[in-house]
């Protein structure tokens, strides 16, 4: 058999890349963050804030948009789209939680694969910027597309498109996994940027000052004026990377014939690996024995692909989602029902929700690591500050559990699945079970911290209270005319009076000092089975000797 991915076309390929990123504030301060309205305010940028169907000035919304929206269960609409006039008016839910940026200056990419591949262009269909309410997360979202493309390329683009960073170097300099050159260019096809994964110097050295990656240059570019938060230049909105380099992806691959792909192809596809032999499988059979049940969704798959209609694969892992498909059927390629339409928006919004809640509590356990690293038991600021930043992840957590937090979004037989499998692949349930317990670990410390100062503080001033009890005594024997200053001047009982405040108050205060070691000696002296001497040696122990925990 001939090897399929030299001679298979791509019909229409399509590619969508969602980076996800933790922006960095603040946490001290408690305040919600608004990201959005810096961007706004900054003049000299290409991003300009989306105004949602919803909010604009249309009778109707678009049918499209309508299909979309019925995908999802009310709390979920609530989410992605906020409420309608009338939610607002009552007080609701309010607006969307989500603000969307896109620009227009980047139309095409032009991508050189390898040394010995001549360069790929294809068109943008968008960029997108994400940020959300209340959390310090941003996601920025890329689709790419072309027609007629080689599978081989395809294939290629895909692996090699969505690198951050290299991982190595090849001998001939060539940065490892990712490709030779990544161009964006303008309308007229001028270069806008490019990257720069062969100079390993620079990423050599920044993660030796800094301790984290460095973002290729091209991926710099779009991110402007967000800038990377280690790095030199100076911008308000400041990010850092919080996954792996390679930024989880969505695929789209329109055949003439699905019969030309074979298993190896498929899986490759599926698992987003290099091209190679179409005959040959990318791994062992026996580590990809469950393949077709662990990572595919077959609802309109049929092996022997003799109907047009059972030829489409949808295949997620979590990091990946790709869909391939046969463009003879309606069903895949229609751009209004077709999979082809869904792949476009509900699917989209499917593997967005996922993986913002991956990423949110990614940057939660973060934020806890960090409040940890900087504490200083010394440090009685240190302290403080460790108790604010707790609480404050405390109750961004607590936030995120009820306006963001939901296992499943439709009622939809495919986008309830598909949603499913993609909670199940990323581990999200078991990393929100992991983060709610460290929080409520550092909640239960918090707790107890509290408890503990408390009673330290009724042991003080139990202890200035038993001892005040003797000064108290005494005034009150004063006060029993044993003494007559009724026949005294005022200047002299205002002298009375300042001889026995005076002593008072500075044993009274001498006593909150010393509270700690006399709660002790009181403690021995009520022990009836205690002698003398050790009651003595306790009473010794009020000025000399350390003082016990």
């Amino acid at each position: 058999m001939a090897n399929n991915i030299e001679t298979c076309t791509v019909k229409e390929f399509r590619q969508t890349l969602l980076w996800p990123v933790q922006l960095i504030t603040d946490a001290s301060q408690g305040k919600i963050q608004r990201p959005w309205d810096i961007l706004k305010n900054i003049s000299d940028t290409p991003w300009r804030e989306i105004e949602d169907d919803f909010s604009m000035a249309a009778q109707c919304l678009s049918e499209l948009r309508y299909q979309e929206f019925v995908t999802f269960m009310p709390y979920a609409q609530r989410f992605l789209y906020g409420e309608g006039k009338h939610g607002k008016e009552a007080g609701g839910y309010g607006e969307s939680p989500i603000h969307i940026f896109t620009r227009n200056d980047v139309t095409q990419v032009r991508i050189t694969l390898t040394h010995d591949t001549a360069p790929i262009l294809l068109k943008v269909a968008h960029i997108e910027l994400y940020f959300f309410y209340d959390i310090d997360i941003a996601f920025l979202a890329l689709e790419v597309t072309g027609k007629d493309i080689q599978l081989k390329h395809a294939m290629d683009t895909l692996y090699r498109l969505g690198r951050t960073y290299p991982n190595y170097w090849e001998e001939s300099g060539d940065a490892g996994h990712c490709a030779k050159s990544i161009e964006w260019l303008d309308s007229n096809n001028q270069v806008l940027s490019s990257s720069d994964y062969q100079d390993k110097t620079r990423y050599l050295a920044f993660v030796k000052d800094n301790h984290v990656p460095c973002v290729s240059l091209h991926w710099e570019f779009l991110m402007r004026p967000l800038v990377q938060h280690y790095s030199s230049q100076v911008g308000e909105i400041r990010y850092r990377e919080i996954e792996y380099q390679r930024m989880p992806l969505m695929g789209y691959f329109a055949f003439e014939s699905i019969t030309e792909l074979t298993r190896g192809d498929l899986i490759r596809l599926g698992l987003v690996t290099q091209p190679w032999d179409s005959n040959s499988l990318p791994f062992t059979e026996d580590f990809l024995a469950d393949f077709e049940k662990k990572y595919c969704y077959d609802r309109y798959w049929d092996n022997q692909k003799i109907d047009p209609w059972s030829t489409t694969r949808i295949m997620c892992t979590g990091q990946n989602f790709v869909v391939v498909g046969s463009q003879q059927h309606r069903v895949f390629t229609n751009n209004k029902t077709g999979i082809k339409n869904n792949y476009q928006n509900q699917y989209f919004l499917l593997f967005l929700i996922a993986h913002f809640q991956k990423a949110a509590l990614l940057m939660l356990s973060d934020r806890m690591v960090q409040a940890i690293s900087r504490l200083n038991l010394e440090s009685e600021q240190s302290i403080k500050s460790f108790r604010q930043n707790i609480r404050n992840v405390m109750g961004v957590f607590l936030r995120f559990t009820h306006r963001y937090w939901f296992e499943s979004i439709s009622d939809q037989a495919v986008s309830k699945d598909l949603f499913n499998m993609m909670h199940k692949q990323l581990g999200t349930a078991d990393l929100f079970e992991k983060t709610r317990r460290r929080i409520m670990d550092m909640a239960e410390y918090l707790e107890g911290e509290e408890i503990k100062r408390q009673a330290d503080t009724v042991v003080r001033l139990t202890v200035v209270t038993i001892f005040g009890l003797i000064g108290t005594m005494t005034s009150g024997i004063l006060g029993m005319n044993i003494f007559d200053f009724t026949q005294i001047s005022t200047s002299s009982k205002l002298l009375y009076f300042m001889g026995i405040f005076i002593p008072v108050s500075a044993l009274t205060f001498y006593t909150v000092i010393k509270s700690r070691r006399l709660s002790l000696f009181l403690d021995a002296l009520s022990n009836e089975n205690a002698g003398l001497k050790y009651k003595l040696s306790k009473l010794k122990k009020v000025w000399f000797g350390k003082v016990e925990d």
